[in-house]
């Protein structure tokens, strides 16, 4: 049976400082079926392979946006063929697209901010990745971002994507690890990983909006680099920004 609303507050206290093998085993045993990891970087990886240690009926899926790079559809495949597993890939709506290209171009990020273009992008293709589901997994860490992660709990009820008559719980099983500890498990388990990081990409997006950070910069700070640092979520976290 999944868990009682009013218990999620309880438990991301009583799980606040377990291991996230122990939170992830909670969410695929409260959730068979009804469940599904996001991925897309090197924390959803870690999570699918812990995930398929433990076993267990859990969905993964990733949202495409039609720009990213070459590397990480690579990086898709490989994590595909490695666990055997099926990756159900959400797209954006091409009359969406096609529309915001036809009035405002290719890149209208840069002037107008990301906001617009992660909606069509990446929000509605999660909000249709979502609705068959009771629970969803996340990558999120408490360190990623100085401005808009720094309080996220273990287990909540997703204030985004959720409502009172359609509750959907949200797990951020990795939300007390570091990067060093993320990738000392990739490194141990020999997971496969991005491309990309080996070039001094911390934090991967989409191609137009990704750069590789300098020496001494914040691992978000490739991301988004000409808006304001407080702001820098694509909106699937928006319930971070306050």
């Amino acid at each position: 049976m999944a868990l009682d609303v009013q218990r999620i507050a309880a438990l991301a206290g009583e799980y606040a400082d377990k291991d996230p093998r122990e939170i992830l085993k909670l969410a695929l045993q409260e959730y068979p079926g009804e469940i599904a990891i996001s991925f897309s970087g090197a924390e959803d990886v870690v999570l699918v392979d812990m995930a398929s240690k433990i076993g267990g009926n859990f969905k993964v899926f990733s949202l495409d946006t039609g720009r990213l790079h070459a590397e990480t559809y690579r990086f898709l495949e490989k994590v595909r063929e490695h666990y055997g597993i099926p990756i159900e890939v959400y797209f954006p709506q091409p009359e969406a697209v096609e529309k915001l290209v036809r009035e405002k171009g290719l890149f209208s990020f840069y002037k107008d901010g990301h906001k617009e273009c992660c909606g069509i992008r990446k929000v509605e293709p999660l909000v249709r990745a979502l609705k068959p589901l009771k629970a969803w997994i996340t990558g999120q860490r408490r360190d990623q971002s100085p401005g808009t992660r720094a309080d996220v709990p273990v287990v909540q009820l997703d204030p985004t994507f959720g409502s009172p008559e359609r509750p959907l719980v949200k797990f951020n099983p990795l939300a007390n690890w570091t990067s060093k500890q993320v990738w000392s498990y990739i490194n141990e388990h020999r997971v496969p990983y991005n491309e990309l990081h080996n070039r001094g990409f911390i934090s991967i997006g989409c191609e137009p909006c990704t750069r590789p950070t300098n020496p001494g910069e914040h691992e978000r700070a490739g991301r988004w680099w000409w808006e304001e640092e407080t702001q820098k979520e694509c909106g699937l976290h928006a319930g971070n920004v306050r």
